[in-house]
């Protein structure tokens, strides 16, 4: 049998989107889902939606890409607007999650190479991560399923435990340049920092002079209830990667960083050939316009807040498959007594809901961030039958 055309390193599913209505999917076949996917944490307006639209479109007939060698009057404006809401003075804009991190990574290193410490490079990373795919960022992660068949991998990381505060600060050394965390494990099953973990993360890097760095690829961007995860901890950091919903399903991420995080990035030491064209800013700057209007964020918290009352009214008429609810916001994970890939494709093939499989048997929930209180009461409905319905497959 010949390789598909198609590279097959993902284990695709039946459903095959040919167009999106607000929080709905349809398939080739007319069959219509109700998305609490979004794209994996990117369709934070939902699909089609008029302004996002409208911006693309605007900006793709009038400029898509020049390259870097030349001013940006559009990347300006949105790296001002992004400052201006965020712990950031500057921004470098990317395609990807991945490579957001990778200018992360690269920016912490710098920085120690900047003072005069090139020895501290290495950054201490957790448990259960996933920060992408790049060869750098596989490298930042001790999962096997990531790391096998790559090595020999890149060096400069040690792995702590999340949420083990003590454990984390043994790891410091003179070598150490920071942490790298995720203040919601998205991949990992929804697992949430403590207060007292981030902010004791922060305060060590305080009193040893090394870098917060935050993974906010998946949490970050509204999806919390505000524009970064980071921001209901109190904990201000030095370095924070963000992607997914930043363009609402347009490929762009971005490394913030604050001025002294990024002293060594200086001419030369970073480019992307694609990162922050036109077309990108377009589709990033729509997207501020909406998530900026007040009362956006304050609609993703008390969304969130009735999805999780209604899983968690939903647990005990089902407590043979139903363990729990954990996140924050409308990042949501739902941890199931069986096996949480089985039912994320039950309710998929059965019932038309999209959701996503993550570690530790959680189900993602992770709807557009502009659903309405009929989303929520069709997806505990939905979910509620698929329960009813759901017979785990033997392991036989």
């Amino acid at each position: 049998m010949s390789m598909p055309a198609l590279m097959p390193v993902y284990p695709r599913c039946d459903v095959r989107p040919v167009r999106g209505e607000g929080c709905y999917l349809i398939g080739e076949r007319g069959e219509r889902y109700l998305d609490f996917a979004s794209g994996i944490a990117v369709n934070a307006l939902g699909h089609g939606h008029p302004h996002l639209t409208k911006a693309i479109q605007d900006q793709a007939a009038t400029l898509m890409h020049v390259s870097n060698l030349y001013g940006s009057p559009q990347g300006e404006a949105l790296a001002e607007r992004i400052v201006a809401n965020s712990f950031a003075d500057t921004v470098f804009f990317t395609n990807s999650g991945a490579e957001a991190i990778e200018c992360a990574i690269k920016t912490a290193r710098r920085y120690h190479y900047a003072n005069g410490n090139p020895q501290r490079n290495t950054l201490i990373t957790f448990d259960t991560a996933f920060h992408g795919r790049t060869l750098g960022a596989i490298s930042a992660t001790n999962q096997a399923k990531m790391r096998d068949g790559f090595e020999p991998l890149l060096p400069g990381f040690a792995y702590a435990t999340f949420n083990d505060l003590a454990g984390a600060l043994a790891l410091i050394d003179d070598h150490t340049a920071g942490f790298l965390v995720e203040p919601v494990q998205g991949e990992g099953g929804i697992r949430v920092a403590s207060h007292e973990f981030l902010q004791g993360l922060r305060k060590a890097c305080d009193e040893h002079g090394l870098l917060l760095v935050l993974d906010e690829v998946q949490c970050g961007y509204g999806r919390t209830g505000t524009l970064f995860a980071h921001e209901q901890y109190g904990v201000v950091p030095d370095i924070v990667s963000a992607a997914k919903g930043i363009a609402g399903g347009f490929p762009l991420g971005a490394c913030l960083a604050t001025q002294e995080a990024a002293k060594g990035m200086v001419f030369g030491t970073h480019g992307s050939t694609y990162g922050g064209n036109p077309l990108g800013m377009a589709a990033g700057s729509a997207i501020l316009d909406v998530m900026l209007e007040p009362g956006f964020f304050e609609h993703v918290a008390t969304m969130g807040n009735r999805l999780r009352q209604g899983l968690e009214q939903m647990i005990p008429n089902h407590d043979h498959l139903f363990e729990s609810v954990r996140g924050m916001g409308l990042m949501l994970g739902l941890k199931l007594k069986s096996d949480c890939r089985q039912f994320v494709a039950h309710c998929r093939d059965h019932h038309g809901l999209l959701m996503v499989a993550a570690g530790e048997n959680v189900v993602r929930i992770l709807p557009p961030l502009v659903i309405e209180e009929a989303h929520i009461a069709e997806a505990i409905e939905k979910l509620s039958e698929a329960a009813r319905t759901f017979v785990p497959a033997s392991n036989d």
